[in-house]
């Protein structure tokens, strides 16, 4: 089953609209996988116009920035302390942009959004 993006068939008042155009296969969206933590795996999908985009699943590593040396670590993933987007995601381990984590060089926060990009990038706190 295919999830939506498309308007309701429906006025505010009951009545039924009429659209310009039949629906369309760009108008299909996708069910939202969360990335969580656990042994690496990204799938790849097929987007509109013929393009790629990497979606992760799980994630055992991520890219930390240390801002009082200038460098970049890769570094493993202990779990998640804190989820500003959603309180139950600490509990499922589920990785968004703002999510606190804890590594093993100490807590983190993502900046980028795994779930899209495919890869886990954080801020040393």
């Amino acid at each position: 089953m295919t999830v939506s993006q498309k308007q309701s068939h429906r006025k505010a008042s009951g009545a039924i609209k009429t659209f310009y155009r039949k629906r369309r296969k760009a108008d299909d969206g996708r069910e939202s996988r969360k990335p969580t933590t656990g042994k690496t795996l990204i799938k790849k999908t097929r987007i509109m116009g013929g393009h790629f985009k990497l979606k992760a699943l799980y994630f055992e590593t991520a890219n930390i920035y240390i801002p009082k040396e200038n460098k970049h670590k890769v570094v493993k993933i202990k779990n998640v302390v804190e989820n500003v987007a959603n309180i139950n995601f600490v509990r499922r381990n589920i990785l968004t942009k703002g999510t606190i984590i804890d590594t093993e060089m100490g807590r983190a926060k993502v900046t980028s959004r795994p779930g899209q990009e495919g890869v886990v990038n954080a801020v040393l706190l």
